[in-house]
């Protein structure tokens, strides 16, 4: 086996230990950076392997002071793991917050239909690059954010870090900055179509969960990002009234129980939100 198939099973096998503080975790981070700078370094068009899913093509992007490396983190390499543990129970999947499409791909390759949703049309035309150069016809691109309504908002882009660019009001950023609109694509409509959403809004993440009901997570699991303290507060109160679970990556995957228990950025890892008993791994 090459080293991100062993990596992927090993993170397959046990997702108690995909806390931040685990040992687990740290030799997956370094071994992770190691392999990904060694196949995914070079800006040109040529597929390499990437454990179970086959062989990609992603070139050397920078976007500001992040570049194209730091998509293949171990944080997202869970989160991939979990797609595939997952094959036969999704079938239709949003991408919200698609980026350069990397989450695209590795959806489309477990046999899901995607609808990929980014609103930076720099990213966006580097994403419908990617898609093209992976065959993956299932994704459907579009370049629209996702909010409350259909309509149009004022985008921020952040010019030093524009995996952080945002929807105006939703965050805070510095650094030089370009203000343009983008169109909007309501979300509810969106929620009913799919079974599964990976949500990474920045900052927007809280009005897109609490347009929530209990009837829309019947049918639906939510992996998302949680960007501050104030949105996890708001996320936690709403799917505890619900009575929806909630599932952190910083507990192990364990059920939330308390405020504290869920993560407030991405430094502490993703949390999944689902009406089902457990985690299913």
């Amino acid at each position: 086996m090459q080293m991100l198939e062993l990596i992927f099973a090993a993170l397959t096998e046990s997702p108690g230990l995909h806390d931040r503080s685990t040992s687990l975790y740290g030799l997956c981070k370094v071994l992770v950076r190691s392999e990904v700078e060694r196949l995914f370094a070079g800006t040109d068009r040529v597929p390499r392997p990437f454990g179970p899913f086959g062989d990609i093509s992603l070139p050397y992007t920078r976007m500001g002071a992040i570049d194209s490396l730091d998509l293949f983190g171990v944080d997202e390499l869970i989160i991939f793991a979990f797609y595939a543990a997952n094959r036969a129970r999704y079938r239709r999947v949003l991408d919200i917050g698609a980026n350069l499409g990397l989450h695209s791909i590795i959806l489309g390759r477990c046999g899901f239909d995607v609808r990929a949703f980014e609103p930076d049309p720099w990213h966006f035309g580097l994403l419908s690059e990617n898609l093209l150069a992976n065959d993956v016809p299932s994704v459907v691109p579009t370049q629209a954010a996702v909010s409350i309504d259909d309509g149009e908002a004022q985008f921020v882009r952040v010019l030093g870090n524009t995996t952080g660019s945002h929807l105006a009001g939703s965050k805070d950023s510095y650094g030089e900055r370009e203000h343009f609109a983008v169109r909007t694509h309501a979300v509810l409509p969106l929620f009913a179509w799919a079974d599964f959403a990976k949500i990474d809004a920045e900052g927007h993440e809280r009005e897109l969960l609490l347009a929530t009901t209990r009837e829309t997570m019947a049918s639906l699991d939510i992996m998302v990002e949680i960007g501050n303290p104030e949105n996890a507060a708001a996320v936690f109160e709403h799917f505890d009234r619900l009575g929806i679970g909630m599932y952190a990556q910083k507990r192990g995957w364990n059920r939330v129980r308390a405020l504290a228990d869920v993560p407030t950025s991405h430094r502490e890892g993703s949390l999944f939100v689902s009406a089902k008993p457990a985690m299913p791994w």
